[in-house]
């Protein structure tokens, strides 16, 4: 089973991951299909939230089980591309049932990326459909990263402005230690810069102007007293949302809590980060595959860990985009 390890989010046994790309309109969705029996979690952090489902998340409600999970571009017009996992579901009767019919739960949250495309295309249902029937395991190899699905528009320090920031994307990570497999998928649209926590480095963010490719350091500036322009930065353009997965047996309780540990690798490696421009929102699913005993200190080690791997990998794996005149720039084009 190590051998098929790829490093993914979908090395956590019965996880599949599925994109739909739209590099003309530079939007998309992504979906993550769950195993039977997957119990989810969330926690919202930022203060400008797209999402559904979340409240039924919470370990007071009732239902435990989620069927799939759906991150997508397009704004709230994004959220409407759930629709199209639930009928792709529905089809296939994975959901609550109840008599004849059958309710897929698909918790989901949404990125802003209306300004860097056309901001009239938008995921739909249809494309929420198509994402599924995109979905692969580990046995069709790594999953794309970067420009994909729904980080395929995303943008990352735009504190003092749009027109400074640089191409975010989706990323993923994975750990395994002993029987245990913490995943993380990832898409970084988030207002600030991207850091590497070990070295300290800005890996991705704002630049001193827009036609330099030398990065400016948004922490240093707000420290000398620089502050953000409300015309520029307006609730909700930004946000960093994804998915931290287990193959470990937890209850709503403890799924909810590892949504919440996942956090701080969003904190480590995006400065700043939880704002009220953002919307940072994680889910949390557990498969229960592996129905050991769970150390929930490793647990949540490994959940922090792969999270600020997978922001790390979303900017490494961008591409820089042109539109017109604006451009875009990647990790690489630095």
């Amino acid at each position: 089973m190590q051998n098929n390890k790829t490093g993914h989010l979908t090395d956590v046994h019965g996880l599949a991951v599925g994109h739909f790309t739209d590099l003309n309109a530079h939007t998309g969705c992504t979906v993550v299909l769950c195993p039977p029996g997957t119990v989810g979690g969330v926690d919202v952090r930022g203060a400008a939230p797209g999402t559904r489902e979340t409240d039924l998340l919470d370990p007071v409600n009732t239902v435990p089980f989620v069927n799939a999970v759906l991150l997508s571009g397009g704004s709230a017009f994004g959220l409407d591309a759930a629709s199209g996992v639930m009928r792709w579901l529905e089809e296939r009767g994975r959901g609550v049932r109840i008599q004849e019919l059958c309710i897929p739960i698909v918790p989901g949250a949404v990125i802003f990326d209306l300004l860097i495309g056309d901001g009239l295309v938008r995921p739909k249902s249809e494309e929420g459909y198509a994402a599924c029937e995109a979905a692969h395991g580990p046995q069709s190899g790594p999953l794309l990263q970067g420009n994909v699905g729904a980080g395929t528009g995303a943008t990352v320090g735009k504190v003092f402005g749009g027109e400074l920031a640089m191409k975010g994307g989706l990323g993923s990570a994975a750990l395994t230690v002993g029987e245990l497999t913490v995943g993380a998928l990832v898409v970084c649209n988030a207002l600030g810069d991207v850091v590497d926590p070990k070295t300290g480095h800005i890996v991705a963010g704002a630049r001193k102007n827009p036609h330099s490719l030398e990065l400016l350091d948004i922490h240093a500036e707000q420290l000398k007293g620089r502050v953000y322009a409300p015309s520029l930065t307006q609730p909700g353009l930004n946000t960093t949302i994804g998915v931290v997965a287990t193959d470990a047996q937890l209850s709503k309780v403890q799924a909810k809590r590892m949504a919440q540990v996942a956090h701080d690798g969003l904190a480590r490696t995006i400065r700043p980060v939880h704002t009220p421009m953002d919307g940072d929102t994680l889910f949390a699913l557990a498969t229960g595959q592996v129905q050991s005993h769970v150390d929930m200190v490793l647990l949540s080690t490994l959940a922090a860990e792969v999270t600020a791997m997978a922001v790390l990998n979303a900017v490494r794996a961008a591409s820089g985009v042109r539109v017109g005149e604006r451009f875009w720039p990647s990790v690489g084009d630095l």
